[in-house]
């Protein structure tokens, strides 16, 4: 059989599989075969009962669709590939999200994907006599699969005190857990008595909102992405403190500070900005970029406050 017959044949294959698997009209495409495809490292030669379970990342599964299926897709499809492929697989509990890191956060380039056991089983049985048998199995277990596939990655999640008797969730990762820093150790010592406004999360829009509070200081969370990744205010000293956690992304540099000024310029506390970083090490990297009139927290360092602000201890700059 040539090569090009094979590969379309491998291609419908496995969209009859995710058809027979429930899978949504919408992900009954090549694309979504490719994703299984190459969780199973299934070459177009190959039979299904040799279907194997390695660990793959989103770009090495469009690397596998060209070099076996001589499919190219350009590096911007990548998001597409997440989420309206692999997305929905994990949901259907045909594949497992980070099952060697659960807690490897949700922005990680280093995020694989793996065949689950029950379903390989299945895919391994495909064109057998045991197939329908193990696929109806499946099916019968499928939501207890994802419930608990779920609860593994939620037994990841960081626990953030907001209050007393307060505690959101954020997605797994070191900026979730700066963040956490940020607000049960950071905030205690150099803004007793603050309230926090925001909490951004890398998985969800935002942690935590609150959007009274935010109204009556004149200002309104619209766009993600734009907002520092936390915001306090200290009421008896009207300043609204906006602190970015320096983990992948920079501290409050020249140009940060100009777009932080931008965003809050209707509002009439003072601002205070403060750049948190998890460590010296990440600190030094990133200490020439740190804009003047502006503090510095490191949190394996968490009692001390670096100023870059010459004049004053921490506080506005009017």
């Amino acid at each position: 059989m040539k090569i090009e017959e094979q590969i379309k044949n491998k291609i419908n294959e496995a969209i009859d599989i995710l058809n027979k698997f429930g899978m949504p009209a919408a992900q009954q495409n090549e694309r979504t075969a490719y994703c299984l495809l190459s969780m199973l490292n299934m070459t177009p030669e190959k039979d299904w009962i040799h279907a194997e379970s390695p660990l793959i990342g989103i770009t090495p599964m469009m690397a596998f669709a060209r070099e076996y299926y001589k499919k190219e897709y350009a590096p911007n499809t990548r998001e597409t590939f997440r989420r309206f492929s692999t997305h929905q697989l994990v949901q259907a509990g045909i594949a497992v999200y980070n099952p060697d890191q659960p807690d490897r956060a949700v922005n990680s380039p280093n995020a694989v994907y793996q065949i689950s056991p029950a379903a390989l089983q299945v895919v391994q049985a495909y064109k057998t006599d045991s197939f329908d048998t193990l696929l109806s199995d499946f099916k019968a277990r499928q939501s207890t699969l994802t419930d608990q596939y779920a609860h593994e990655r939620e037994k990841s999640l960081v626990p953030v005190k907001i209050k007393e008797n307060h505690i959101i969730q954020l997605s797994p990762g070191k900026h979730s857990q700066l963040i956490q820093n940020i607000i049960e150790q950071m905030a205690p010592r150099f803004l007793p008595n603050s309230i926090l406004i925001y909490v951004g999360d890398t998985e969800k829009k935002w942690g935590y909102y609150d959007q009274e509070l935010a109204g009556n200081l004149l200002f309104n969370v619209q766009k993600h992405g734009k907002m520092p990744d936390v915001i306090l205010y200290v009421e008896d000293k009207q300043w609204l403190v906006l602190v970015e956690a320096v983990t992948s992304h920079g501290p409050v540099d020249s140009k940060r500070y100009i777009e932080l000024e931008k965003l809050f310029e209707n509002v009439t506390a003072g601002k205070v900005y403060i750049s948190a970083f998890p460590d010296k090490k990440t600190f030094i990297h990133y200490a020439q970029d740190i804009a003047w009139e502006t503090e510095a927290w490191i949190s394996d360092n968490p009692s001390h406050m670096i100023h870059f602000n010459g004049d004053r201890f921490i506080g506005p700059y009017r």
